[in-house]
């Protein structure tokens, strides 16, 4: 008998979770419920789910070596994606709901507001990660460059949460939520690192 192939099923569920955010805004603004300000209500939620979703990313492969459910990994890359695609949304609606693409505007804007400038840098570390997350770009690149580029998922999440906290201004609480967060992953990840390496340069016990 055939075995059951469970990610037939388990893998277009999560990817169409990951749908519901950017289809629950859309109803929201094709049936009116927005505030009176549309184009705030879509900036800052579309920023708030780029956030999530980098996290949950993140996430993955902690889970995984916690639990040792090493089959988690096969939604990182999809849920990678779908944080580059809300960090697109939130973009667009910025440059194109907001600023009507006026680059010099948006330039200036660029240069005198830390938060456009922690905006604009975290998208901008999320290009790279998009591109090169096919088979055909890990070959390309080696599995340790692929790698050193996908380190750019740090600095991209460290910028998002700055973004966060200059949008909040007043209260901080839930981006320094986000940033205690983002400290545990990352840390969780340096200290898994030096104990990998570490037991690497341990000597082999002698058998007597």
């Amino acid at each position: 008998m055939r075995k059951f192939n469970r990610w037939w099923i388990l893998k277009p569920a999560v990817f169409l979770a990951c749908l519901g955010p950017m289809v629950w805004i859309s109803n929201q603004a094709l049936y009116g419920r927005l505030s009176a300000n549309p184009i705030k209500d879509i900036t800052e939620f579309t920023g708030i789910w780029t956030l999530r979703f980098l996290m949950i990313t993140l996430a993955i492969t902690p889970l995984r070596r916690i639990t040792g459910v090493s089959s988690l990994i096969r939604f990182r890359r999809m849920i990678g994606l779908f944080t580059f695609f809300q960090g697109f949304l939130h973009w667009m609606t910025y440059v194109w709901l907001d600023q009507f693409f006026m680059w010099g505007e948006i330039l200036k804007d660029i240069i005198k507001r830390p938060f456009i400038l922690s905006g604009m840098t975290a998208f901008t570390l999320m290009i790279p990660l998009a591109v090169t997350s096919t088979r055909k770009w890990i070959a390309r690149l080696g599995g340790s460059r692929w790698q050193a580029v996908h380190r750019l998922i740090y600095f991209s999440g460290a910028a998002g949460v700055i973004h966060y906290y200059f949008f909040e201004k007043s209260d901080v609480r839930n981006p320094l939520a986000y940033a205690l967060l983002l400290s545990f992953l990352l840390g969780f990840r340096a200290w898994h690192g030096m104990r990998q390496r570490a037991l690497k340069l341990k000597p082999a016990t002698r058998i007597m």
